[in-house]
């Protein structure tokens, strides 16, 4: 996954690991980077990656009262590994953006004791579905590495809630309820960075409102996350009252940490530990590849004074609207595995009604209105938009055009109880597709009905006579996605340069029962949103500019699960329900 390693030691740049010299190891840690997955469980970067972005932080001086301009508060991850070209981190919020579909993830440092796994270089790993090597979450690659150095023959996952034995000897881990076999790997890689354990704790109070406040335990998990731990020693939100030290024998996380609060029912949550005062980063310098820092885009066109980075990537993250969807009969799909029939009752998907692409300056006040209630007493917490105190003018004050809106006017959105400047969420609707709703940028809750990117393309719906493995009981529903290539328009990431649309048609399949049904009629109303696709990156061939799913996971074969995208996966439909609810799809928008 990264790029070439760099060697071990303490020289400046990037070449050298940012390892706190001249102390004894009793006062340093090992630093490990992580992202916080749908399911509200944290991935470990790589070590190379890990390095990376410990040096740039690293590079981050704490000045206060300083300014942010640019991008310079943000790193580049396609500096470190081409792979992760689309990624920045935005280190005022400590969140990771994807630039082409706006998936913001929370990001975070833990450290780990000195002379474990990470701090040696080693690496457990799991070998997925699809056939790509992937880390265990670090507390669990730590005890597998304790009990390979024990000698012990078996390690047993149950007390991380994992309901898996690893046989150490022949590298095979097994599910002890399914009986299922997969194999792992230990690997040597270089270490992770070593850092001190004391350091600035940077805290925010605890958001009120009732999702910030849920607990990080997950739903159905899918097959591509069967090692997602439950309720972990080092689950963040059982760090919330003390965040100053890592003792000897516990994990860590400072300074950089967000409670957990995804839940795989709900939509993501963002809430952030903000820095007192925006410092500056000195950016790191070209990488050897030539890839170029990536900026973060904001079509906004007079220049503000107030930091606009973190503004651009929240007003990616509002929902995207552009030309409707005009659903036509497609061809019948080529080669299909068994005869099948249109579904009368399915086959044809309603459009949705037909919203305007530019709205009028009232228009747009009227949708911020619609949502935010004016809040008479602002705080000295700060926006998150504009990294100005509520109290004092919005930092978009010279920025967003408003007939009615004063620069002082703050709002507060009425379900998550989130505050911001009134002309901040104006200047970020306006920099989005303005289609009428809005997305909190702090806990991405949905405020109206969120439309996506998808380009112009057909759903048709078919009955197959026949039943998936692990649904003997009922028939099969067949779903063919046909999307033809074209040319983008403004709502996509390079306007005006053509797409391509590879796998097309897309045969995928769902049991015909209740729950198969319900989540047909739910697909069909992502479909009509343009939510099931977007353009971006593939993140299997590389290619950008093309047609991709829109992390509304779909299941493509019918008679087997070999790739891990078929059946049975007993799991699947409660959690595709759970992803089109963080889209803004729900059972109840059936009932509308």
């Amino acid at each position: 996954m990264a790029a070439a390693p760099p060697p071990v030691g303490g020289t400046p740049g990037f070449s050298g690991l940012p390892v706190v010299p001249n102390q004894n190891n009793a006062y340093l840690a090992a630093a490990v980077w992580e992202w916080q997955d749908e399911h509200g469980k944290w991935r470990p970067y790589s070590s190379t990656v890990s390095n990376y972005i410990e040096q740039c932080m690293a590079s981050y001086p704490q000045q206060k009262g300083s300014r942010v301009f640019g991008n310079t508060n943000s790193i580049s991850l396609g500096q470190v590994d081409p792979k992760l070209s689309p990624y920045i981190i935005d280190i005022l919020t400590l969140t990771q953006f994807r630039q082409d579909t706006g998936t913001m993830r929370f990001v975070r440092k833990s450290l780990y004791p000195s002379d474990s796994a990470p701090a040696k270089g080693i690496s457990w790993e799991w070998l997925s579905d699809e056939g790509y090597w992937t880390s265990y979450e670090m507390p669990v690659a730590i005890f597998l590495e304790e009990t390979f150095c024990k000698q012990s023959p078996v390690a047993d996952l149950g007390a991380f809630g994992l309901h898996y034995k690893v046989d150490l000897s022949s590298n095979i881990q097994t599910n002890k309820q399914t009986g299922f076999r997969r194999q792992i790997q230990r690997r040597n890689d270089i270490p992770y960075p070593l850092t001190s354990k004391m350091g600035p704790v940077h805290k925010s109070a605890a958001c009120p409102c009732h999702q910030c406040l849920a607990n990080s335990a997950a739903g159905p998990i899918s097959g591509r996350y069967r090692h997602s731990m439950i309720n972990l020693p080092t689950s963040s939100n059982n760090q919330l009252s003390s965040r100053t030290f890592m003792s000897a024998n516990n994990f860590g996380y400072l300074p950089y940490q967000k409670p957990s609060m995804i839940s795989a029912r709900s939509t993501p949550k963002l809430n952030s530990t903000w820095l007192n005062s925006p410092p500056h980063l000195q950016s790191p310098g070209p990488s050897s590849n030539g890839t170029s820092v990536p900026s973060v885009p904001l079509n906004i066109q007079k220049q503000s004074s107030a930091i606009q980075a973190l503004a651009g990537m929240t007003a990616i993250l509002m929902s995207a609207a552009g030309l409707p969807v005009r659903f036509t009969s497609a061809p019948p799909p080529s080669n299909p595995p068994v005869s099948s029939k249109p579904d009368k009752n399915h086959n044809s998907v309603k459009k949705l009604r037909k919203m305007s692409k530019k709205g009028t300056i009232a228009e747009s006040e009227q949708v911020i209105k619609k949502y935010l209630e004016k809040v008479e007493k602002p705080t000295e917490e700060a926006c998150i938009i504009c990294m100005e105190t509520l109290n004092v003018a919005s930092g978009y004050a010279d920025a967003a055009e408003s007939k009615h809106m004063k620069p002082t006017a703050v709002g507060k959105l009425t379900k998550c109880g989130h505050t911001f400047h009134q002309l901040c969420m104006l200047a970020m609707y306006n920099n989005g597709n303005k289609d009428g709703s809005l997305q909190c940028p702090s806990c991405k809750t949905i405020y109206g009905e969120k439309t996506g990117t998808q380009p112009k393309g057909n759903m048709e719906i078919f009955l197959i006579p026949q039943s998936l493995p692990g649904h003997q009981d009922c028939g099969i529903i067949h779903i063919v996605y046909t999307i033809h290539p074209g040319t983008q328009g403004p709502e996509h990431p390079n306007p005006g340069k053509p797409y391509s649309a590879r796998g097309f048609p897309r045969h995928c399949y769902l049991p015909n029962n209740e729950r198969g049904k319900l989540v047909l009629e739910l697909l069909k109303l992502a479909w009509a949103r343009r939510l099931i696709f977007t353009i971006g990156i593939s993140s299997t061939t590389g290619e950008s500019d093309t047609v991709v799913w829109n992390e509304i996971h779909h299941k493509t074969e019918m008679s087997s699960n070999m790739s891990g995208h078929g059946y049975p996966d007993p799991n699947y439909l409660d959690n595709v329900i759970a992803e089109l609810a963080a889209q803004g799809v729900t059972e109840d928008c059936l009932n509308m």
